[in-house]
């Protein structure tokens, strides 16, 4: 494994950088993790690997294994994994981070949405990376960032940002360093310096004689990894295996229909039919509905059907179903929609997804505590979780405690109500509030 100090030995000489650059790359490429990623990277886009590389053999009279390609080769991969990636990512990001002082605005306007990006990216490969490019957040994924951490401390303190439209297309790779980045370009066999190594943040400066660039860093290394999880692993393994056998058994239960509607023909006192009169006597039926057959008074033909096992294989998918939610520790929304659930129900149903939730949440918020220092804030961050609740019952609670609580406790807690409204509603009873004084609201 490359690490830091690796780098470090180097020095400055640019034919060793970019030789060990290459290095990085390909061994990046070929770890487990990478692999794992890669993998999971599919099931996300629901291609799950297993039952989509499925094939079907048959063997002949000397064991020889030969493809089939006559039966039927239904693939059906299902969608939990994206299910419970999005569940989970969204449960806790889906309402964006909530600050408790005016900070929100230095993050930029899309930090919630690249915030989420970043968030799914760690759940489905293990870790995904921001960049703090001076006034919003990049993502990079685990697949395009060949990291480089400090081998005392385990920080990271370097690495190469890696992308190919296609394999006929040049390869561009940014080496990210404390004291800025430079770009290189792979065409062919050669590495070559695209652009210098320029700092973070450029200021220009322009007068009527001359323009003027300056550049500076950051405090820190602007590039923060967020984990999916403590295990610092994906979130498909584990859960794999018992995806493979649904998508494995749903698959065979829909060839076994599709062959369970032919129709198999048993030919009694013929045996003197071979291979070729019975592709015949097929070829008629099918052509003409009907066809004769050469024999003796007792030769019969008689169809035949056969029935598929439906019963066992449909509860044991929903078994399958039912322990990968569990085993994932994610809310089944169809079983909360069944009848009117009391807010005890909801929150008991929740409990397994909070605590999920919970030590996703010190991930991000380790990533936010990091990522706040290298933009100069100083805040809390919260999150409000995206829940299914009983919103009269709900309501109802919080009236009951009403007198004791000021406007804007009462607002934050009524379940229908997001906060963008609570804001809104305060600002215009203030306003309300000052008309009756007669005093006259400041645009």
């Amino acid at each position: 494994m490359l690490t830091f100090q690796d780098f470090e030995a180097l020095g400055e000489d640019e034919g060793k950088r970019k030789d060990f650059i290459l290095q990085l790359i390909n061994e990046h490429k070929s770890s487990e993790d990478y692999k794992i990623a890669e993998m999971a990277e599919e099931y996300d886009r629901k291609k799950n690997t297993t039952i989509m590389q499925y094939r079907k053999w048959l063997y002949d009279k000397s064991g020889k294994q030969i493809p089939d390609n006559y039966s039927a080769n239904y693939k059906l991969p299902s969608g939990f994994f994206p299910r419970f990636i999005t569940q989970l990512n969204q449960y806790l990001l889906g309402n964006g981070v909530v600050l408790e002082k005016e900070n929100k605005e230095k993050l930029g306007e899309t930090f919630d949405i690249k915030l989420q990006r970043l968030g799914r990216s760690a759940l489905v490969e293990k870790v995904a990376f921001g960049f703090w490019n001076f006034d919003h957040l990049e993502v990079f994924k685990f697949l395009e960032f060949a990291p480089l951490y400090d081998e005392e401390t385990g920080a990271l303190r370097a690495g190469v940002r890696f992308w190919q439209i296609a394999t006929d297309k040049p390869m561009r790779m940014t080496l990210f360093e404390q004291d800025g980045y430079t770009e290189y370009l792979r065409d062919g066999g050669e590495v070559k310096t695209k652009e210098e190594k320029r700092a973070y943040i450029q200021t220009e400066r322009k007068s009527d004689i001359e323009r003027e660039i300056s550049g500076e860093n950051y405090s820190g290394f602007p590039i923060i990894p967020l984990w999916g999880n403590s295990h610092h692993q994906s979130e498909l393994v584990g859960i794999q295996y018992s995806i493979d056998c649904y998508d494995l058994i749903k698959s065979g239960f829909a060839n076994d229909l599709d062959e369970a509607s032919m129709i198999y023909w048993i030919i009694k006192n013929a045996g003197g039919m071979d291979t070729s009169d019975i592709a015949e006597f097929l070829n008629q039926l099918k052509l003409l509905h009907g066809a004769t057959v050469d024999g003796d008074a007792n030769t019969t033909v008689e169809a035949h059907t056969t029935e598929v096992p439906y019963e066992a294989r449909k509860a044991y998918l929903e078994q399958l179903r039912n322990d990968m939610y569990d085993d994932f520790q994610i809310v089944n929304v169809s079983q909360l929609s069944s009848g009117q659930k009391t807010a005890t129900e909801i929150n008991a149903a929740y409990e397994p997804q909070n605590n999920k939730t919970d030590e996703y949440e010190y991930c991000v918020l380790e990533f936010l505590d990091a990522l706040f220092k290298i933009v100069g804030i100083e805040d809390t961050p919260k999150f409000v979780r995206s829940k299914i609740v009983n919103q009269q019952e709900e309501t109802e609670t919080v009236m009951l405690a009403a007198e004791y609580l000021d406007d804007e406790t009462i607002l934050k807690h009524l379940p229908w109500l997001t906060s963008e409204e609570v804001d809104e509603i305060l600002k215009r009873k203030s306003s309300e509030e000052l008309g009756r004084m007669g005093v006259t609201a400041e645009e």
